[in-house]
């Protein structure tokens, strides 16, 4: 892929120290660009020559400002978030500071400073909230606030209009406006990925992957990192003069573009850590309460020990109802075609540090855990039945 060079320009890249965020840095600084990372946290990999780490917090206007001086910014990529998944999804207030205060910091700074050019790293789930969509595309609107089941879509949906309702809004240091767009991006995934992928590996050498859900016939999208950067790049060119300002104001879909069904997505780790993949299906209205009840249980107990939920009620639909989404539109306004990739490179990455299944190891803790899964999966059981019984009897 041929991007235009531009030495001379300086991006910033919030969440810079994340996984997705250091990758696009360290593609940008490959490119010619100088680069700025900007983050809480800094990158768990050593930062390449010519990368400039700032660690700041962008909740805080004083320290989003800071991050500018002295440069001359011509594009932000605003991929900090919260909230994604696990534990996350329940602390509320921290979601919407970062989520919703943080982006509009962002954007107040970038029109103070005069960047001309925005990419928001925004989600699917903007317009998805557990309803079945197939081949969906951009005119769909947006889901209604109060029928997200988590406080981080909602969130995204509220900080992707505010990004896009920004487009156009006039500089302050120049005669130019601002130009913004946001890449609604599938499950990221590849080596090295620090949020999903450790916690499923986790859950697999711990004994706890032993059923799947839904219907076998559900699909949901992935896309690699390196897709995911691409995109991003090709977004920032779209909004230049010199391509039209195609992308102003403009959302976009972005996957590898395979739907495939989320568990047999991931069947090539389980089996490649040496793993058996489960063969027990189990409805999705059951393991819907089954979150729901563990969601209340850290609820109660969250400030005592705040414990990692197996699943939250988010993850049980994106997991198991069908949503996926044409690409057509990026394929012609920026150009984006994706490249193949499988999970084989991260089997790798994972047998690389120290994982993968050594026969006869952790056979104690693993009862232990089918004991308690037994006993949750029961108490869903019991909230579920009822309302399962009812449906039947009307002839649901």
């Amino acid at each position: 892929m041929d991007f235009q060079k531009s030495p001379k320009e300086t991006v910033l890249i919030t969440g810079g120290g994340g996984y997705f965020g250091f990758r696009l840095g360290c593609a940008l600084s490959q490119k010619g660009f100088h680069v700025i990372l900007f983050d809480i946290s800094s990158p768990v990999h050593s930062i390449p020559e010519g990368i400039k780490f700032i660690r700041g917090d962008i909740r805080h206007l004083s320290a989003v400002e800071k991050a500018f001086e002295d440069v001359d910014v011509t594009c932000v990529f605003h991929v900090a978030s919260y909230g994604m998944s696990g534990r996350e999804q329940l602390n509320r207030s921290l979601i919407e500071e970062v989520n919703v205060g943080g982006t509009d910091n962002i954007l107040q700074v970038c029109r103070r400073r005069g960047v001309p050019r925005f990419v928001y790293t925004s989600t699917f789930n903007v317009v998805f909230g557990g309803q079945v969509i197939r081949n969906g595309d951009e005119s769909l609107p947006y889901l209604p606030l109060h029928l997200h089941p988590d406080h981080y879509s909602r969130t995204k949906s509220i900080a992707e209009k505010k990004v896009l309702e920004a487009n156009g809004t006039s500089l302050v240091r120049s005669d130019g406006v601002l130009r913004t767009c946001a890449l609604r991006a599938a499950g990221i995934y590849g080596p090295g990925e620090q949020r999903h992928l450790p916690r499923i590996v986790s859950y697999i050498e711990r004994g706890l992957f032993k059923f799947v859900y839904g219907d076998p016939g559900s699909l949901v999208e992935f896309v690699h990192v390196d897709n995911l950067v691409q995109a991003h790049i090709l977004a920032s060119e779209a909004l230049k003069a010199g391509k039209g300002h195609i992308a102003s104001g403009q959302p976009y879909f972005i996957s590898d573009g395979r739907p495939v069904n989320n568990f047999e997505f991931f069947r090539p780790l389980v089996e490649g850590l040496g793993y058996p993949f489960p063969s027990v299906r189990l409805p999705l209205t059951l393991i819907y309460c089954f979150a729901f009840l563990t969601e209340v249980v850290h609820t109660i107990l969250g400030q005592l020990y705040n414990f990692q939920p197996f699943l939250t009620r988010a993850e049980v639909y994106k997991t198991g109802i069908t949503h996926y989404f044409s690409l057509e539109k990026a394929k012609k306004e920026l150009g984006y075609e994706a490249q193949p990739f499988d999970l084989q490179e991260v089997v790798e990455w994972f047998k690389a540090h120290g994982h993968g299944r050594s026969p006869g190891n952790r056979d104690s803790e693993c009862l232990l855990w089918d004991w308690l899964m037994v006993l949750l999966l029961a108490l869903a059981f019991l909230t579920w039945l009822p309302t399962s019984v009812v449906l039947s009897l009307c002839g649901d």
